[in-house]
């Protein structure tokens, strides 16, 4: 696998950062084409009432900006930390979800209280603590690997207590943010060695449980019946899946055309956030779609293989780290288009790396920094273990 060499102070016996290039290459081009997208569905919205057309995209830009200097800092951090204080950093997610709920410290929007306001930015607590949770859940298949493939209670302890975090959530609430860390938790745990018996087992447990809390919250089970049939709820709680619905239609095989979009005008709410595929699909088409769907597919590809590097390294942590990112990454994107296309039921997700979202791009391009120092790990191990066998055959 190909890698560049960045010139960066001497760490250790390391004289430079081994970065992915195709990776990065695959990660700009969804950015870049999340800002191209952005624009075109927000510049309505921000022109109306004689705003600024370009703020939303200018703000995306410099979230964008912001969130690569955040995984430039990570991707020199070695993930060997990340393991040693999975705990105390679980903690910290717990701190955060229980910070969102207190009055005056949680933000509220649209009766949701997800946001912690840290000067004048609000931070999506769920963000952070997805990672710190999945961090811990990876340093836990390493340290109880014995423990997790040949028993049950190795498999039920990380995924009770990630259920716990799922509450929290869901207390916000946050049933789609809930359901992403859990299915993410189950894929990781199960990637690690979980016995499928237990999997079975666990996955019957889940899905009835996430069965009764569906229907317990009447907006859960007005989601879902406008989900069933959009067209009976045209206008109330279908309103919003109808309109992706009518934009995807129209977008046909090459779509109306960039900036053409007819329901970005105040039809679609959310338009340049978690529906923003909807545009997209009108847009630019059947070939938009497939494009989008390439690149994400690339991209877990890209990640599933650096996690399997890391595994044939001896790099557990590491891997299981990779995999996780993988997962989540294509998860959500997976949630996000089945609710545009209406096969899903409506949940508040953004579409990774391209809508429009604070938290949610800050922290998806801090993750990557982590990615990429594991990407800069393995090639370093690869590249120690090659030295030792020529040394090994030369002194044969």
């Amino acid at each position: 696998m190909s890698s560049a060499a960045i010139s960066l102070p001497r760490q250790g016996r390391e004289r430079g950062l081994k970065l992915d290039p195709v990776l990065i290459g695959i990660v700009l081009s969804i950015l870049l084409f999340g800002l191209v997208m952005v624009t075109s569905a927000s510049i309505s919205i921000a022109s109306h009432g004689g705003g600024d057309p370009f703020s939303y995209v200018r703000s995306q830009l410099v979230l964008a900006l912001g969130g690569i200097a955040i995984a430039a800092v990570l991707c020199a951090v070695p993930t060997a930390l990340l393991q040693r204080y999975s705990t105390p950093l679980l903690g910290v997610a717990a701190v955060l979800l229980v910070a969102v709920l207190i009055p005056g410290i949680g933000h509220e929007v649209n009766g949701s209280r997800r946001w912690v306001r840290l000067a004048g930015f609000n931070l999506q607590a769920s963000e952070v603590a997805r990672i710190l949770v999945l961090s811990w859940i990876a340093a836990y298949a390493v340290r109880r690997e014995k423990e997790l493939r040949e028993s049950f209670s190795g498999l039920a302890r990380p995924l009770l207590l990630t259920m716990g975090f799922c509450l929290a959530l869901l207390l916000e609430p946050d049933f789609g943010a809930a359901t992403v860390l859990f299915v993410t938790a189950f894929g990781l745990l199960f990637l690690a060695g979980a016995q499928l018996r237990w999997v079975l087992v666990c996955v019957l447990g889940a899905g009835a449980a996430f069965g009764v809390l569906m229907v317990s919250a009447s907006y859960r089970m007005r989601r879902l019946t406008s989900f069933l049939d959009p067209w009976s709820h045209a206008y109330d709680s279908g309103f919003q899946l109808t309109q992706s619905l009518i934009a995807i239609g129209r977008g046909q095989w090459f779509g109306v055309g960039l900036g053409e979009s007819v329901q970005k005008l105040f039809y679609l709410p959310e338009a340049h956030t978690d529906f923003l595929f909807a545009v997209l699909a009108e847009e630019l088409g059947l070939f938009g779609v497939l494009l989008t769907l390439l690149l994400f597919l690339a991209l877990v590809w890209r990640v599933l293989q650096l996690a399997r590097r890391a595994a044939d390294a001896g790099m557990k942590f590491q891997s299981y780290m990779a995999a996780a990112f993988a997962l989540w990454v294509g998860m959500q994107a997976l949630i996000n288009i089945g609710v545009n296309m209406g096969v899903l039921p409506t949940k508040g997700l953004t579409l990774p790396f391209m809508s429009y979202g604070r938290s949610s791009l800050l922290v998806t391009l801090a993750w990557l920094g982590v990615v990429l120092r594991i990407h800069h790990e393995v090639a370093v191990a690869g590249r120690g273990s090659a030295s030792g066998a020529r040394r090994t055959a030369e002194e044969a």
